[in-house]
């Protein structure tokens, strides 16, 4: 029913075309050869043309014509001067000027491109082109959504005949299919379907306009990828390197999954229930290219393969999943390549000499944005593209950069690998400006030892004679002496532990010698602790910085002299109850009130030391 829909409506602009056209008399079309190139999603129509002139003046350009519906989609085309039969090279060696123009009578859903010729053609002559027109976008899915298992079947519509403004005396179409299997198509007079060819014609003596549409539908699980977006940065390092960076925003644009993908059958049989998702891409690189990495946001991708030699480098890259139809990804490409081979000098200026395009297979970019990352310092920059660009300069700044580097941007819209042509970016650069980096580094760290030593050599403490001096130099003196007095303190309870433990082993043995040998060694150390702390006492008393921690220490001081002598009392009285014989109950009712207010002490002054030890 679609078919059926779709074949009317072209009918209809058929007849709208016939109604309303001019006649282009001077020149007609002897022999038309088109060959549809269907094997990819990228739609080529390579044309053969024999140009004959039936008038009396002679012609300057010829046009071409395409349908509202192709025109809009044209991504390529160029038009080359055939030498001879069997040569195919363009005289000029370059493809011949074209540009759209707005013939008058003839119909809007028609646009034309005239091509100059290198020169006239005169009445009686003839010439032979070769025409290359290449659409994106034109292969429409049907049906628009499939399953993992199904295959990919595409419609194609266009015109057996040669739509042109000029006679055509005889003319043949021939189109080439990526697989043998072919649902469907328009049946004309002489078609001929053999193998992944069909064939119409020859037709002859078709009129100007003439357009006889045809639908075609057939099987086609070719990579649909497409790139909403391509951002490449080229980076120029005068120090020999080129780095390429490439950002992709990837997607598959044929016919859209349905349903649930099951990892399982893919794995098991990726031909069958997968045969429309595309698994890996290949990316051809510059050749010596060094450094390559594939990456995305999650990081470094492991599932790839790079082989070069001479001549080239070739780099496999397989996504994280397969891509199904309407499914997306996005990555990261970059590698590096010699500068020698890529940047020339030419009338004092240097140009890089690289291509525009992807290198990545049957790609259709969308956007393509080629920005080329000059050196900091470049001047008089201008670029050049074979096609027309949007271009524009901005900054960018990196490393070590003062003012930034210029960056020379294009952008163009419906790239297709035949744009992987060569664009050229010139500009000056003085050589010197290369040790502006070094001897930044070279100046940087010099600055920095110097301010080492600066620093080290320098006194840097506040003035010996301001208060705010004054009073930390006596804070410290006064934290001297309080460590000082900390530590007498130490070695008198050590001292007392002693006392202490000759007690308890004259409880044990009941040597009486023993424990008072230990008590005059006691007493001759307490003697020289009592002296050190006099002159230590008196500082802090005349340090103005002591004043709110002088009072706990003279109370330590005090409490640790109390226990002192009750640990001597108590002493005294053990001895003389061993050397009168008393038994152990009377020695305990004997020192059980001195022992009470030992311990109560005790606790005392280790909490004051505690304090003490704090500050």
């Amino acid at each position: 029913m679609m078919r059926f829909a779709l074949t009317l409506l072209l009918f209809a602009f058929t007849f709208g075309v016939l109604s309303c056209s001019p006649v282009f008399s001077d020149l007609i079309l002897a022999k038309v050869d088109r060959r549809i190139d269907l094997t990819s999603q990228i739609v080529r129509i390579a044309t053969s043309l024999k140009v004959e002139n039936v008038g009396s003046n002679p012609a300057s350009e010829i046009l071409l014509s395409f349908p509202e519906n192709q025109a809009k989609h044209l991504a390529y085309l160029t038009v080359t001067l055939n030498e001879g039969k069997g040569k195919g090279k363009a005289s000029s060696g370059a493809g011949l000027p074209v540009e759209v123009v707005d013939p008058k009578d003839v119909p809007d859903s028609l646009t034309f491109y005239s091509v100059s010729l290198p020169k006239g053609l005169g009445k009686g002559e003839s010439l032979l082109l070769d025409v290359l027109a290449v659409f994106t976008h034109t292969l429409e899915p049907f049906p628009e959504k499939i399953s993992q298992a199904d295959i990919q079947l595409l419609l194609y519509q266009d015109t057996a005949h040669y739509l042109s403004p000029y006679k055509v005396v005889v003319q043949s179409l021939t189109v080439k299919f990526p697989e043998a299997r072919v649902e469907s198509y328009t049946k004309l007079e002489g078609t001929k379907l053999s193998g992944s060819e069909l064939k119409y014609g020859p037709f002859h003596n078709i009129p100007p306009f003439s357009y006889l549409p045809i639908i075609i539908h057939f099987e086609n699980n070719q990579p649909f990828a497409v790139a909403e977006e391509l951002v490449r940065e080229i980076e120029i390092s005068h120090w020999g390197n080129v780095q390429v960076t490439e950002h992709y925003n990837l997607f598959h644009g044929g016919a859209k999954s349905k349903g649930e993908f099951s990892r399982l059958d893919y794995q098991a049989r990726p031909y069958v229930r997968g045969a429309s998702a595309f698994r890996r891409l290949v990316a051809r690189l510059p050749p010596r290219a060094h450094s390559v990495y594939y990456r995305d946001e999650i990081g470094n991708i492991s599932t790839s393969s790079l082989w070069g030699d001479s001549k080239k480098t070739e780099l496999e890259i397989e996504p994280r999943y397969p891509l199904f139809g309407g499914w997306k990804t996005a990555f990261t490409i970059g590698y590096g390549l010699p500068l020698r081979d890529f940047l020339f000098e030419l009338d004092g200026k240097r140009f890089l000499n690289f291509s525009f395009g992807s290198p990545i297979n049957e790609l259709v970019i969308d956007t393509l944005i080629v920005k080329v990352v000059l050196p900091e310092g470049s001047k008089f920059i201008s670029a050049s593209a074979p096609f027309p660009v949007k271009q524009w300069q901005e900054t960018k700044f990196s490393h070590l950069d003062l003012v930034g580097r210029p960056v020379v941007v294009l952008e163009k819209n419906n790239v297709v690998p035949e744009h992987n042509e060569y664009f050229q970016v010139y500009y000056k650069f003085n050589s010197l400006s290369m040790l502006r980096e070094p001897l930044m580094l070279i100046f940087g760290f010099f600055s920095l030892f110097v301010a080492c030593i600066v620093y080290m050599h320098a006194d840097m403490s506040i003035s010996k004679s301001s208060a705010s001096y004054l009073a930390k130099v006596q804070w410290e003196e006064v934290q001297a002496t309080v460590q000082q007095i900390h530590n007498i303190i130490s070695h008198c309870l050590t001292a007392h532990d002693k006392l202490e433990a000759s007690l308890r082993e004259l409880s044990r043995t009941g040597d009486v010698q023993g424990c008072k040998a230990t008590r005059k060694s006691v007493d001759s150390l307490l003697k020289g602790v009592s002296k050190d702390l006099k002159p230590l006492v008196a500082f802090l008393q005349s340090s103005p910085q002591a004043a709110h921690i002088l009072p706990k220490v003279e109370e330590l001081i005090a409490k640790e002299r109390d226990l002192q002598e009750r640990l001597m009392a108590k002493h005294t009285t053990v001895v003389d109850c061993y050397e009168k014989k008393l038994g152990g109950r009377d020695i305990e009712n004997r020192i059980a009130p001195n022992q009470q207010k030992i311990t109560a002490l005790r606790q005392e002054v280790d909490d004051l030391m505690d304090f003490i030890d704090e500050i």
